[in-house]
């Protein structure tokens, strides 16, 4: 009889775990989320341009690129852009192959056939001078540049800027998450997580068309005002006021 109540109190204890778990309530939260948002003026710009040839082997290809990218180079240090700011952002060789020739469905296909390479070298600037965007442009392109991939501009401080903006959304949401509150008859006990996030708005300058037809004269750039935007998202616990 001992050994029966025994296993009888045994086999209870879990159960009344269980149902202890099962009644442990969730702390009630509050989440806001708020984004702060700050202009300004950009002080960098960054142009990519560069040169897409071809020629019957690889080496006349080559030379032929090489030849006018030396000469870009050099406009470009008489422009005074130091060669730290000049960066090879892709270089690709990629083979021409010969039309292949209609043939009965029933024949086998013929192996391609190579007849010459296209090379193409492209070379991104960084301009501090934003003055001399249009200049930089205009002349690279009469040098030989043939291809021009586009502009966008940047902050070289752009951390301090988006820490502005970051106070801002902070600041918004804490206002937000009391206003709320005060509405709902809740009272802000703390904050339990905070998280953040954002990214610059970037307007890009769609100058290639006016860059390759420009016949005479600087090419018009109007850099704006880039817009840097931060989010922060903060979760609160709550309890009735």
């Amino acid at each position: 009889m001992r050994i029966a109540w025994l296993l009888v109190l045994l086999l209870g204890v879990p159960v009344v775990t269980l149902a202890h778990d099962e009644t442990k309530l969730e702390t009630p939260t509050l989440t806001v989320s708020e984004t702060g948002t700050v202009t300004h003026a950009p002080d960098t710009a960054f142009v990519t341009f560069g040169l897409e040839n071809s020629g019957k082997s690889l080496a006349e290809a080559q030379k032929r690129n090489s030849g006018v990218m030396s000469k870009v180079m050099d406009r470009l240090r008489d422009l005074q852009i130091d060669k730290e700011l000049i960066q090879t952002s892709s270089f690709t060789v990629s083979p021409q192959y010969r039309p292949p020739p209609n043939r009965p469905a029933d024949t086998p296909p013929a192996s391609p056939e190579i007849i010459g390479y296209i090379v193409s070298n492209m070379v991104t600037v960084e301009i501090r001078v934003l003055d001399r965007v249009g200049t930089v442009i205009e002349e690279v392109l009469k040098t030989g540049a043939n291809s021009f991939q586009g502009l966008h501009w940047g902050l070289r401080d752009e951390q301090s800027v988006r820490l502005s903006a970051l106070k801002q959304a902070a600041a918004k949401a804490r206002e937000k998450a009391t206003v709320l509150s005060e509405a709902l008859h809740l009272k802000l006990v703390r904050v339990l997580s905070v998280s953040e996030g954002g990214h610059m708005v970037r307007p890009s300058s769609h100058v290639a068309r006016m860059a390759m037809e420009a016949s005479a004269g600087e090419v018009p750039i109007s850099p704006g005002e880039l817009k840097i935007e931060a989010m922060v998202t903060l979760v609160y616990e709550v309890a009735p006021n």
